[in-house]
């Protein structure tokens, strides 16, 4: 997928949809240090998606954006990385298994981006 205008405002819509399913799902994990360790660490990655995605529409050059577009990619990862060691865990599943899913798209959407802009600044 190649981020133009319009698929930059449906990616800021659906990762700020990803960040507060991230956060409604964290505010079902227990009170335990293992589920308040994870429930911040997923908060912070997950809204930082959204954040920098937002960011990165604003960058003054594609170079910007890469760059970027790069800690979202890390960020989103790490999502994928906190709701899969939640699921390990058997924390609270409702809903977990979309949450990952959705988090490996926009990681993915956002690799393939990152390449063909990449591609296209050579």
């Amino acid at each position: 997928m190649i981020i133009t205008e319009l698929n930059s405002e449906i990616l800021k819509n659906r990762t700020k949809k990803f960040a507060h399913q991230c956060v409604k799902y964290s505010l079902d994990l227990p009170s335990s240090v293992l589920g308040i360790h994870i429930k911040r660490q997923l908060t912070r990655c997950s809204t930082s998606v959204a954040a920098n995605y937002r960011a990165a529409c604003l960058s003054q050059s594609k170079r910007g954006f890469v760059s970027k577009l790069s800690i979202v990619i890390e960020e989103s990862d790490e999502c994928i990385f906190w709701l899969e060691f939640a699921l390990d865990e058997n924390l609270p599943n409702k809903n977990l298994d979309q949450l990952i899913k959705e988090a490996k798209e926009l990681t993915s959407i956002f690799i393939a981006s990152r390449k063909t802009i990449q591609k296209n600044l050579k």
